[in-house]
Formats: C-alpha cells, structure tokens, sequence
C-alpha cells in the first residue's frame, strides 16, 4: 500500500530517533522565521535591516557549507549534528534572554543569524551523508518524503503559525523563547543516536570498487586520508563532468537569486501593505506554503520514484514557479495563499525527488561533499537576494520584483533539461531497475 511505503523507515531504530529530533528542531526553526522578523520589526527596523539580518545567515550557511561537506564526508555525522544542535541552542538562548532583559539589539540578531547559519553548512551535509548508512536504497525516497513532508507542516507551516500567535498575544521575545525550548528538546533527544550506525565514513570509500559496506552501513577501506583541498577538487570535478548534477545545481542558484530575497524579504511587506493583515496572516501565508510541501512530499513519498524522475523534478520547479508571477498584484488573502500552495506543493515534489537522486547516483564517498556542493551552488547568491529585495523595493514596484521571479525560473529550468539532455540520461540510468538488481544479487548471496 502506497501508505505503508511512505512509513518503512521507521522500523529502523536510527531513523525513529534523527527523525524525531529533526522533527523537533525544525519545527522551532519555523518559529524562529517568524520570531526574527517581528523582533527586527519590534527593534524599528524595516525592509533594509531586515535583509541585513537575513542575509548574515545565508552568509554563515554560504561561507561553510563546502567545509561541512567535507567534514561530513571525513568526522563522525553523529558528532557534527549533535554539535549543530547544541550551538543553536546556545545561540537563540542568548538572545532570548538578552530580549528578555531588554538589551537585544539589531546586531545580536545578525550575528546569530550567522551563526545558526553556519550550524546549518554542517548539519545539511552530515543529514544527508547519514540517510544512506542507516536505510537500505528502496526506503531512502519514502525518508526523503517523509522529511519533506514534516519540515513545509513542522517548518513552514505549525511553526510560523505558532510564532505568530505567540508575537501577536505576547511578544517577539517569548517567540524566541519557544525557539530555545525546541532546540533543548532536539539536542536532548539526539544524544539517543547509535554510535556504531553513525560511523564516520573511510575517505575514498564507495561501496563498491574501494571499499564494502558493513551490516551497520559503515565503510571500510585502506585508503589514506587525503587533503582539505584534494577532497575539495574531487568533488567539484564529478560535479563539473556530470550534467544531470551541473545544471540542476546552476538553475538553483539562478532561481535562489530571483526567488528567496522576494519571499523572505518582501512578503511581510505584501502582507502589510497589500493584504492589510499582520504576523498573524504572515504566519497563516507560511502555513499555507508549508500543507502544500507536506502535500506535494506525502505524495511523492507514497509513489514509487517516476521512471522520467528528471524531467518529473525538473517540470514541477519550473512550473511551479509560475503562480508568484502574480503574488505583487494579488489582493486577496486567498488567491495568495493558493499560489503559495502551488509553489510549496511543486518545489515539494522536486526536492524529494532531487534528495534520493543524490543518494541513488552519487557515489557513497562523495555524498557529503556533493551535498554541501548542492547547498553552496544553489545557495551562493541567496546572500545578494536576500541583500538586494530590501533596495529593489525601493526601485521598482514589489509586483514587478514577484513577475520576474515567476517568469525567469520557469524558462531557466526548460534551458537546463535541454543542455543536461536530462529525457536520455534519466532513461539510461533506471534507478527503479538498480534497486530491483540489487535484491535479486541479495537474494542470490
């Protein structure tokens, strides 16, 4: 039953605790969207110191994430996701109590902005390294969707709803209380993880051809430990020869630059101005965005992996994109929160999709640095996105910003499926057919 695959990799004891604690933390990292917005807003900042704290964040994620990709690939990713949890602790703890005390300033907001997103550089590429040590192949595209589908309802949706009820009823800085709860449940909850599965990987080990996984998913291998720089050249090199992974990463980065600043930038502004509503309604807006990715993973989740996956992931970006054309010239509270489902739904579908692909095709002894590789193509200009909504706005009309957005992406992802030849390549290499070889060899042994 389609229900049933979606919940296969929780029979896996590892997978119950990491998704637990996931579960946990990003459920405050929704609170923490909203809380930081209206703490900005309470401090008297408005668009531009908005993108100020906004973008020293995606600075952190930007300037590390090759280094966690490489340290994810090298240390144990137990040690690092627990070492994530526990800064992010620190670090909203100490401005939950400074806005307590009434001594918060725009700039502890920046510089923990920055370092939450550092924490995120290392924690994304570790998750990922992780997922295949602990979930045999077939089960790692209902994990994909089952994290897909808590984090648009946990991250995007009950988290910003809940920071926003909690900012309009008693403050920002009780918000941001609530995130620093979250974050000590999580941190709690991961010191349950198994050492023995969490094993840092051997260097140039993949599972096949340089090394054999054991029955706890850990590698082994001879291979000496190489450089910094070595590991770092390696995976952009299989990166660069391969097209697939090449012009995915390329349309992100394009469409991050047209996509994120408007969104986490200017919508509080389309909230206010054009919808006439409060945090309340820019809270509610997120949630709708979050049902519609928990919608669009669930599904996915419970499917098997679709025969064109490419052409399925590349399609529902592209398209999905469209509905945010027309998000400036909306009016109503409704017809923006249908084209916010539209584009959480879609980007949804995608990104499940685009997370089992990594892990299917990508040799094992590559996935942290071609993970953090992802995060670092697709995010290098989320920096300037977030940094240019704030003056944009006051350039061109917010309408035009949200018609470009919708407009370009579409067109970008329609130009990568045609250089990357994405309809041959996804029929030249049947993941769903690898997976079927697989079992039978197992069987056999």
């Amino acid at each position: 039953m389609p229900t049933l695959q979606a919940l296969r990799p929780f029979a896996h004891r590892e997978y119950r605790v990491l998704i637990a604690a996931l579960a946990i933390s990003i459920f405050g990292s929704g609170m923490w969207a909203v809380a930081m917005v209206y703490q900005v807003i309470h401090l008297g900042g408005g668009p531009l110191e908005l993108s100020l704290v906004a973008t020293a964040g995606s600075i952190g994620l930007v300037a590390f994430v090759l280094a966690g990709g490489i340290a994810a690939d090298r240390v144990p990713q137990r040690l690092l996701i627990i070492a994530v949890e526990g800064a992010n602790l620190a670090v909203i703890a100490a401005i939950s109590g400074l806005a307590m005390a009434g001594w918060l300033q725009l700039w502890h907001l920046a510089v923990g902005s920055f370092v939450l997103g550092v924490g995120a550089a290392f924690f994304f590429p570790a998750y990922s390294a992780i997922l295949p040590r602990i979930l045999p192949p077939e089960d790692l595209l209902a994990a994909n969707g089952m994290e897909g589908t808590m984090r648009p309802i946990l991250q995007q949706a009950a988290g910003p709803a809940v920071a926003g009820v909690v900012v309009a009823a008693l403050s920002p800085s009780h918000a941001v209380t609530g995130v620093a709860t979250c974050h000590l449940l999580a941190f709690i909850v991961l010191n349950f993880l198994g050492r023995h599965a969490l094993e840092a990987p051997a260097n140039g080990a993949d599972g096949g051809a340089h090394g054999r996984a054991d029955r706890g998913g850990a590698e082994t291998t001879g291979a000496a430990k190489t450089s910094f720089f070595h590991d770092l050249r390696e995976g952009i090199s299989y990166t660069i020869l391969t097209p697939w992974l090449l012009w995915t990463l390329l349309w992100a980065c394009v469409s991050v630059l047209f996509l994120i600043g408007p969104i986490e930038v200017l919508m509080p502004f389309v909230v206010r101005d054009q919808l006439g509503g409060d945090s309340s309604m820019f809270g509610f807006l997120l949630a709708v965005m979050g049902v519609g990715g928990a919608v669009g993973s669930l599904i996915t989740a419970s499917l098997k992996l679709p025969r064109r996956y490419l052409t399925v992931m590349m399609v529902s970006w592209g398209a999905g994109s469209l509905p945010l054309a027309a998000v400036g010239i909306l009016d109503s509270f409704w017809t923006v929160a249908a084209a916010m489902f539209v584009w959480g739904a879609t980007g949804s579908v995608g990104m499940v999709i685009w997370g089992t692909l990594l892990q299917r095709r990508v040799p094992s002894h590559l996935l942290g640095r071609v993970s953090s590789l992802d995060f670092f193509v697709s995010l290098a200009l989320m920096p300037i996105s977030m940094a240019l909504a704030g003056p944009a706005s006051e350039v061109f009309p917010i309408w035009a910003i949200f018609l470009a957005a919708g407009v370009v992406c579409p067109v970008l992802a329609v130009i990568a499926m045609i250089a990357a030849r994405m309809p041959a390549d996804e029929l030249a290499h049947p993941l769903d057919r690898q997976v079927e070889v697989e079992r039978t060899t197992a069987a056999g042994n």
